[in-house]
Formats: C-alpha cells, structure tokens, sequence
C-alpha cells in the first residue's frame, strides 16, 4: 500500500516513526477532546473538512504520495467499482432492516426522531459525507494505514488503524447513550463503549480490506456514506411522530441509527 519500505529490511526511518506514532497520538485524541466542544459541534462539516486538508498536507510533507494514500487517479475506477456494490448491499441491509417490524427497533435513536426533512437532507447529503466520512476515510484509511504501513507489515497497520478507530469513537459513543436515555448507571455506560468501540473497530477493518482490495480510498468511503447516510434516512422514515417531524433535538445525528443504543457502533 505504501512506497516506504518493506518492514525486516533495514529499520524504518526515524521520521516515519514518528509520524505515524504522532498520527495515532492525535487521532485518538481528536474526536474525544475537540469533537465533544459545542463550538466544534456547530462547525462540524467545516472543521472536520480544514482537517481533511491539514492531514492531506501533513501526509504530503511527511513523503506519502497521492498513490499511497489510495488517491491515486489509476485506483479510482477499481475503488468505485468494489465500493458501490458494497454500498449496494449496505442499503439493502437498511431496506430490510426498515421492513421486516421485528428489526425496526435498531433504528430507534432519539437524534433523526425528531429532525425536519430539510435537517435529515442536511445530515444525509452534506454533514455526514463531508464532515465524517471524508474526514475519517482520509484520516484512517488514507493516511494513518499508509504511514503504518511504513514501519509495519500490513496486518499489524490494519489493527492498529483500527484499534485507534475505536478510540476515535469512546466519547460519540458515551453521548449517544446519554442522548437515547441508556447511561443511567456507569456498569452500563462502560459496556454500551466497550461493545460500540470493539464493533467500531471491526467494522473499521472491513473498510481497510476494501481499501487493500481495490487500492483506493473511494472503496471505502462509498460503503462507510452508505451505511451512515441511509441509515439516518432509515430511522428518520420510520421513527419520526409525523410527516413532517417536530424539528430539531439536540445531539450528533452523524452517528448511523443502532449504534446510539443497545450496541452502539460506527464504522
């Protein structure tokens, strides 16, 4: 995946140690420190795509090419290909979800309830494309599995990636609990995170195989849109009071529904 060397031949460079050590560093730290502030909540989509462009620079000055971080213009068509079909069983796996009645209970969550449609075409075409999946799928898969890969072998950058991926999603994840009424008692809070942070991770390392498998980031973020998107559409449809939903609540509906209660998740 990445140019740098192959790790057992000779030790990697010092820099590429650090950079990757200091891109776990303040990833596992981001989410948790500067995404819990209400005026990072605000200016979600706009910060989260400055740090898209801050990670792209720094990745670039660090030595990684557009080639290992998956933007190669040769990688896009096998990106696109293997990530629509998996963005196509992802949707429907919603659409199944959303008919069968006895499944309809994994979309309740409390943030896309009470959203305007206007607020769920925001959410679903603009705040989770950019402001998460971008961002994340560039973080993660983009850069910090490239510079991984620098000074690892392959799998152990894959676990890695992912185990701070998880990380990413401790604080997300003790919100939405509070959010959807689940963290009454702090037995509970610890095994809603733990369970929602070791989902997370795994499904983190199914978006890394499709970055492996087709050498693009676009694999990725199709499948990582997919899931997050259509599942707001979905819970929003099924759970909201009316037609027309009575606005608003408070709380990040970036989070896919089923991942703010009994088993929360992102991947």
């Amino acid at each position: 995946m990445s140019r740098g060397r192959a790790p057992g031949r000779g030790s990697p460079r010092r820099a590429d140690m650090r950079f990757a050590a200091a891109s776990c560093v303040v990833l596992a730290a981001y989410n948790n420190l500067a995404g819990m502030l209400p005026w990072h909540h605000r200016r979600y989509t706009l910060l989260n795509v400055c740090a898209t462009g801050a990670a792209l620079g720094a990745a670039a000055a660090s030595g990684l090419t557009a080639t290992d971080l998956g933007l190669g213009r040769g990688q896009l068509r096998p990106g696109l290909r293997l990530g629509s079909a998996a963005a196509v069983a992802a949707a429907g796996g919603w659409v199944v979800i959303a008919a069968v009645p006895a499944a309809r209970p994994a979309l309740a969550d409390e943030r896309i309830a009470g959203l305007s449609g206007r607020a769920v075409a925001y959410q679903v075409l603009v705040r989770i494309p950019l402001g998460t999946v971008l961002w994340e799928e560039t973080a993660f898969r983009g850069v910090l599995q490239a510079a991984l890969c620098r000074v690892m072998p392959g799998a152990a950058a894959v676990a890695v990636t992912n185990a701070v991926f998880g990380i990413w999603h401790i604080g997300p994840t003790a919100g939405a609990l509070r959010i959807n009424g689940l963290a009454d008692r702090p037995a509970k809070i610890l095994a809603g995170v733990t369970a929602g942070v070791a989902a997370t991770a795994a499904g983190g390392v199914l978006l890394s195989w499709l970055r492996a498998r087709s050498g693009s980031l676009a694999a990725p973020m199709l499948l990582h849109a997919a899931t997050n998107s259509l599942g707001a559409l979905a819970a929003w449809a099924i759970t909201r009071p009316d037609g027309h939903g009575p606005g608003p609540v408070a709380g990040n509906a970036d989070e896919p529904p089923g991942r703010a209660h009994r088993t929360p998740n992102r991947s």
